[in-house]
């Protein structure tokens, strides 16, 4: 894992670092030479610099240029600087590379070569005047474009932006931001490396959860062993309107595939029916029901949730009466880790997340950012500028294991987080979060003791499957199905780490 701190963490890391041990004037050299080596520059370059401390990275980036002989300008707001930018501009101009003003400049193209040094992450609100325009000639350039720290525009802590630098690489100095991974930071960062400049992270433990980290969940399995050992688990949901949901979690085989010993699949009695020449490995157990959809009855859920060690409601259960009086008795009855997903979750906003003190074992929540402002209250604008705060705060409240589904995924219990930044605009269809429900129905029956690390692996694995499944069918074309086909292939290529 690694180290993911705010913006305000970032300030405060670098500020121990400068006034323990080394010099601010050095740090900003190490930042610029770790750019430099960064990326793979076409020349001619310009260097594009506010009047921050990422313009003096510029700087130290220009310096390097010109000393492997790249042909190098810097384009400068005006001749206003920090103290230790300007040591580094004398440098520059010391050494006669070329500098001329933004106001001199109209267009960018031409140049192989944009460093993008404008705003660093203590951004905030809106790029506006020459800045906004600066930042369209470098979009509009067609040149190679490297931001520094992170893209000119950017909310560090958010990944939201009205006006943004739009990069090939970028460069974060020192420790990831939640905004380079969070909300618009897919569509504006290419590829992105973090270069490490001595700077010991200062912050509360939001971790970037990897590959590494999700292999460790799935320790190798034993000869001596039997399907008991991994768990049975409880996929419960379907409707006659929504009945692929809960077979996309179960006959896609998301929970087999994931690890689960014996899969219960709990779908009202007509669709079981239906579905009987597809099941091969998982169980079927009939639910109660009228026109298709569930009748919830007190006995016929014990009963299906019998001898199970985790449990996943919802998927495709409908936005009924019925569907609430599942939730509220799951919440008050069942003992092990139970995953609430769709209608799980509209059914709990409807009843009062105060229900949520009421719980019997431990309860995760999987909802998207709409899902969530149901259940929080909050609105959406708010959400998208504050997720991890307002996650964290959520799941502390209410004691619980949130994961908040989005081009990152944040899984916070208000004490843990975990960002996870696998997947692809190609999820963003039907059924998507039904795989995930099944795959992490399966990892929280492994690992009921550590929900937050279950949730950060099951998100981690099914981003790492749609990847895969994009490679074979492209983000168009993709469906939640094929998605839940490559969890094998990704499976074995975890195991290989372990």
């Amino acid at each position: 894992m690694q180290d993911i701190l705010s913006v305000g963490e970032m300030r405060m890391s670098d500020a121990i670092a400068i006034s323990s041990f080394v010099p601010g004037m050095e740090l900003m050299r190490r930042a610029g030479e770790g750019i430099f080596r960064a990326a793979e520059w076409k020349p001619p370059v310009a260097v594009v610099c506010g009047t921050g401390n990422n313009a003096g990275d510029g700087y130290v980036v220009a310096m390097m240029l010109q000393e492997a002989g790249i042909p190098v300008e810097i384009l400068l707001e005006e001749e206003k600087f920090t103290r230790d930018g300007k040591f580094w501009f004398d440098c520059c101009t010391a050494r006669k590379i070329p500098v001329r003003k933004w106001a001199e400049t109209e267009t960018l193209q031409g140049y192989g070569s944009v460093a993008d040094c404008i705003f660093g992450t203590g951004f905030h609100g809106k790029a506006e005047g020459e800045a906004a325009r600066m930042i369209r000639l470098i979009n509009d350039s067609g040149a190679y474009v490297v931001s520094a720290d992170i893209n000119s525009g950017l909310n560090g802590d958010s990944g939201m932006a009205e006006v943004a630098v739009r990069s090939d690489l970028t460069v974060c100095v020192g420790s990831w931001q939640p905004g380079h991974f969070l909300n618009m930071a897919g569509d504006l960062i290419g590829d992105k490396v973090c270069v490490d400049i001595g700077i010991p992270p200062k912050g509360r433990g939001i971790r970037l959860f990897e590959a590494e980290d999700a292999a460790a969940m799935f320790p190798p399995r034993k000869h001596f062993s039997h399907k008991g050992d991994y768990g049975t688990i409880a996929l419960i949901g379907g409707s006659l309107r929504y009945s692929g949901a809960i077979r996309l979690a179960a006959l896609a085989n998301a929970g087999m595939r994931s690890g689960a010993g014996i899969v219960r699949l709990c779908a009202p009695r007509s669709l079981c029916e239906k579905m009987v020449p597809e099941v091969l490995e998982a169980t079927l157990f009939p639910l109660d029901e009228q026109d298709g959809e569930t009748v919830f009855r007190e006995e016929t859920f014990r009963e299906a949730l019998r001898g199970t060690r985790a449990a996943a409601f919802g998927m495709g259960a409908g936005n009924t009466e019925e569907t609430g009086k599942a939730v509220r008795f799951l919440l008050q009855e069942y003992e092990g880790p139970l995953i609430l997903d769709a209608d799980g979750l509209n059914a709990l906003a409807a009843a009062g997340t105060g229900l949520l003190q009421e719980a019997k074992g431990t309860v995760i929540l999987t909802p998207h950012p709409g899902e969530f402002s149901r259940l929080s209250g909050k609105p959406m604008e708010k959400i998208r500028n504050n997720p991890i705060p307002l996650a964290e705060e959520f799941a502390r409240n209410h004691r619980v294991t949130l994961l908040l589904k989005g081009p990152a995924t944040i899984v916070t219990d208000g004490t843990h987080t975990f960002l996870t930044d696998r997947g692809t605009p190609g999820m963003a269809t039907g059924g998507s979060g039904d795989v995930l429900s099944g795959i992490l129905a399966a990892v929280a029956a492994l690992h009921g003791d550590r929900p937050a690390e279950a949730a950060a692996a099951a998100a981690w694995i099914n981003g790492r499957a749609g990847e895969k499944a994009r490679d074979q069918m492209g983000d168009v074309s993709m469906t939640a199905g094929d998605t839940a086909a490559a969890l094998p292939e990704v499976l074995q290529e975890i195991s290989l780490r372990g």
